[in-house]
């Protein structure tokens, strides 16, 4: 379906609530947009509806309204603890952002509840809250929905609440396939009555995602609503048409210059930094935050636990400053005012790329997005444009370029804590190359490592396969010893120095053991792995005695089933480690 014109909402064919009408000019939503005007009049009209439009194109509205003129229909019976409209989506960040807005509309529904199920919280505090006060309008990330179904024992009923639920919307519908919760949304929806309405809405269209559809949806109307570019053909486009997109070409060592130079220069805009893997998030942030100066410089990724919810409401609230992010912030996620989207990393698949740049240039406003390219790397711009409809110009380059170098490679002399990221950061980046879609572009063997190693400011090269019997006369370590690097945290240079002392007592013991050799021998990959194996079964010991330490459900449920299938041998170690990491987030 194709809307090239955005209406009135008193020009519905349905009537809204004069309340809604009145929230929606109070927040300055004057029109509506395309998806708005197919979507609303479909679902209010009881249909079920497959939605599938561009980023920022204004979903959220139009399932948000509807399920409020839902609730409305059936106010006089609808109790406390019953719940008439469930919403679910695959990122905390995302739930927490629908959460808002449903919030804004009901400051004039006082006699509604909602609540929000995410991970991050402890579990029994989502259990006593709605023991307490219940909810008529949950929304939720699919682990901790999961769960809560699940914990009858603890003497909350969720799924006897959902018995009459109106109202079911699964958000970004192919990226919680994507992340793995099939098996959770199956769950789910063994606990809601047949008898509801069913809204299921996302950016693209998969196998996958169709087989949810047959699953979830009675009868769906399809609707799709697409973006026309200036091209003479006409053809549709997968990104906002207000959303200028530039891509320029740099060496590997001359990449970070590029982009401290380009921060600086637009300091007072609020920015979003793209890397690939989350230690490249813990790395760089670091970096910028020295480099950039009189700049907030927040980072987030998916291994960040308690931080995350707070990081994400403070980048919101500011009016500029940069956010330095993996791909748990490219989908659905909307943050006001993103005058620039950042790929310093392409990421690991093409249609991650269009989520990325939908960061920007939301609801008709203006924004730009930016990709640095490898000289290896330019092919990508034509697949781009052929792939994804997404053509790309190039930027002239950057001006005022100054080697900052240096000056990172200072930090991780000052710090073993930043010279270890370093190193971790680089072995992730190249795992993450080495996973890309686009192999006969991205290819990890015609890496200049000895380029990208100064691109990292490493002092010198880590112990990795990819390296393994290879010389590089081209890089230069530094002319020091890296086990004398101190850690600036007192107690965990205490604790490394008398891990030092008990090494050498065994080796002049002669008893090293053999662990200890075929660990130092590993790749960092392997060595985390098996770290994250370890903090797997701890963390269940830990609830299986009881402690009140149950944070991050979500992960902990989805890692568990991992952990299973791997000793089963439904999947082998790399897939294991591959999904434990999150893709290309290690």
């Amino acid at each position: 379906m194709e809307n090239t014109t955005d209406g009135t909402w008193e020009s519905l064919p349905v009537q809204l609530n004069n309340n809604i009408l009145e929230t929606l000019r109070e927040l300055k939503f004057t029109h509506m947009t395309p998806v708005q005007a197919a979507c609303i009049p479909l679902f209010m009209g009881n249909k079920d509806v497959a939605a599938e439009a561009v980023t920022g194109s204004g979903k959220t509205l139009a399932f948000v309204i509807p399920v409020l003129e839902f609730l409305l229909k059936r106010e006089e019976k609808l109790k406390k603890m019953q719940v008439g409209a469930l919403v679910v989506t695959p990122t905390r960040e995302l739930a927490a952002q629908i959460s808002e807005v449903i919030g804004h509309f009901l400051q004039k529904f006082p006699q509604f509840t909602q609540m929000l199920m995410i991970g991050g919280n402890n579990p029994m505090e989502d259990v006593e809250k709605f023991k307490g006060s219940g909810a008529n309008i949950v929304v939720a990330t699919p682990g901790r929905l999961e769960d809560m179904f699940r914990r009858k024992g603890d003497g909350v009923d969720l799924a006897a609440s959902v018995k009459s639920l109106d109202v079911l919307v699964l958000d970004e519908a192919d990226r919680l396939l994507d992340m793995g919760f099939e098996n959770s949304l199956n769950a789910i929806l063994s606990f809601l009555p047949k008898q509801r309405r069913t809204g299921l809405f996302s950016a693209t269209q998969t196998q996958e995602l169709e087989k949810l559809v047959r699953a979830g949806l009675r009868n769906p109307v399809r609707i799709v609503v697409k973006e026309k570019g200036a091209a003479a053909d006409g053809a549709a486009r997968r990104t906002p048409s207000r959303l200028c997109n530039y891509y320029t070409v740099c060496r590997a060592e001359d990449k970070f210059n590029q982009l401290v130079a380009f921060l600086r220069q637009h300091k007072h805009q609020k920015q979003l930094v793209f890397f690939s893997t989350c230690a490249c998030v813990e790395y760089f942030g670091r970096a910028l935050e020295t480099l950039v100066k009189k700049v907030p410089v927040h980072c987030i990724h998916g291994k960040m636990k308690d931080k995350r919810n707070k990081v994400f409401a403070d980048f919101r609230a500011v009016k500029s400053g940069i956010l330095v992010c993996t791909d748990v912030m490219a989908r659905g996620i909307d943050i006001p005012d993103v005058n620039w989207v950042l790929q310093y990393d392409p990421p690991s698949s093409a249609s991650a790329f269009v989520h990325r740049c939908g960061r920007t240039a939301r609801i008709g406003n203006r924004g730009n997005a930016l990709v640095f390219l490898l000289p290896m790397e330019e092919s990508y711009v034509n697949f781009l444009s052929i792939n994804q409809k997404c053509p790309l110009q190039k930027m002239p380059a950057v001006s005022d370029v100054v080697d900052v170098m240096p000056k990172v490679k200072a930090l991780a002399q000052a710090d073993r804590a930043v010279f270890e990221k370093g190193m971790k950061a680089f072995v992730s980046y190249v795992q993450a190359y080495a996973k890309h879609e686009c192999s006969l572009i991205f290819r990890v063997k015609d890496l200049d490592f000895p380029s990208l190693a100064r691109g990292f400011a490493l002092l010198r090269l880590p112990k990795m396969p990819e390296l393994r019997g290879k010389s590089f006369p081209d890089f230069q370590p530094a002319a020091l010893d890296t086990d004398t690097i101190r850690f600036k945290d007192k107690q965990r240079e205490k604790l490394r120095q008398k891990t030092l002392a008990e090494l050498k007592l065994r080796r002049l013991d002669g008893d090293e053991t053999k662990a200890k050799k075929s660990t130092s021998n590993q790749a960092w990959s392997k060595q985390k792995a098996k770290k994250d194996r370890r903090k797997l079964k701890a963390a269940k010991r830990k609830r299986a005695q009881g402690s009140d330490d149950e944070r991050d459900m979500e992960e902990l449920l989805k890692d568990t089933r991992l952990l299973k299938k791997l000793k089963k041998g439904q999947i082998r170690e790399d897939d294991f480690e591959r999904q434990l990491t999150g893709g290309a987030e290690h």
